[in-house]
């Protein structure tokens, strides 16, 4: 996969790598991170990682759907400033996990629940 998408102005590319190809995915054990610095956000391609080898292709989808939209949101907040600019550059709520992981989980439905209710 290779694509890009926009971000408040900005073109992030979206890149799939393996644990080999990737030293920050391999070293660190993630999924996908968002370089805010290079503009891109990077996944780990599930289709040839061992850890993801048993899975159905539908489960490896879904995954990285969800692993994309966690990073994308990262871009926005990047983006907006929000995250240099919320108490603390290590600790603030735009760089916590746990905020951005219910964004991302959470938007599916939002967007249902607007376009439900016709206000989008």
């Amino acid at each position: 996969m290779q694509q890009d998408v926009g971000v408040l102005g900005t073109i992030y590319s979206i890149e799939s790598k393996t644990k080999e190809e990737d030293n920050i995915l391999n070293e660190n054990g993630i999924a996908g991170y968002c370089d805010e610095v290079d503009k891109r956000i990077v996944l780990l391609d599930l289709s040839v990682d061992e850890d993801y080898k048993d899975e159905s292709d539908e489960y490896r989808r879904l995954l990285t759907n969800s692993i994309l939209r966690h990073e994308i949101v990262h871009a926005f907040l990047n983006e907006s400033g929000l995250s240099y600019n919320s108490l603390s550059c290590n600790e603030s709520w735009a760089k916590n996990e746990e905020m951005v992981d219910w964004i991302a989980l959470q938007f599916p439905k939002l967007l249902k629940a607007f376009k439900e209710t016709n206000c989008i």
